[in-house]
């Protein structure tokens, strides 16, 4: 139970965070939302930094799977094709999508804040696990992008009359052009 409550605030204060951004949401607004007092908000998060901060630990984990994955793997064609296809994978589903947006609507807010540190770190070292240090610069820096189109899938195409599906397809599809180029 505790857990559940704990899944629907963070889901609460996602959302309001993406549609009001992060400084203009209060705890009370996500209190009120979820139909809860400020008190038993403060039982699971004490301030909207500890939400954050939680939303993107998960977001770490997952990354963090996926590095350990790459990083157990030649660095070849395939380990490279799949690494970005487990990456939509992940980036397309679930909250991480939602995530992405609050980060991408929040970045002033969110500027130098220390949670998002872990998040650039773990995005450098996937982009390392697509290419060999001695490559050109040109090969490393288009495999770099595919990672970064699949981003641009979900923000690009977020106003087009587009199924989450078809924006995953179409992003994946030119994100293995450049990776495989």
């Amino acid at each position: 139970m505790r857990e559940d409550t704990r899944t629907r605030i963070q889901q609460i204060a996602l959302e309001l965070f993406i549609e009001k951004g992060y400084e203009a949401t209060s705890l009370r607004e996500i209190s009120e939302q979820l139909g809860v007092t400020k008190a038993a908000l403060y039982y699971h998060f004490k301030t909207k930094d500890d939400i954050v901060l939680s939303l993107i630990e998960e977001r770490v984990a997952e990354l963090d799977k996926l590095l350990e994955w790459a990083q157990s793997r030649p660095k070849d064609a395939g380990t490279r094709r799949e690494l970005v296809e487990r990456y939509a994978d992940q980036l397309y589903t679930g909250r991480h999508s939602k995530v992405m947006h609050f980060l991408e609507r929040n970045q002033t807010s969110l500027r130098g804040h220390p949670t998002t540190r872990g998040i650039k770190e773990r995005m450098i070292a996937l982009v390392e696990q697509l290419s060999e240090p001695d490559e050109p610069h040109a090969v490393r820096l288009r495999r770099a992008m595919a990672l970064f189109t699949l981003h641009a899938g979900l923000f690009l195409a977020e106003n087009r009359e587009l199924s989450p599906q078809e924006r995953q397809d179409a992003a994946l599809e030119v994100a293995l052009d450049l990776v495989e180029r």
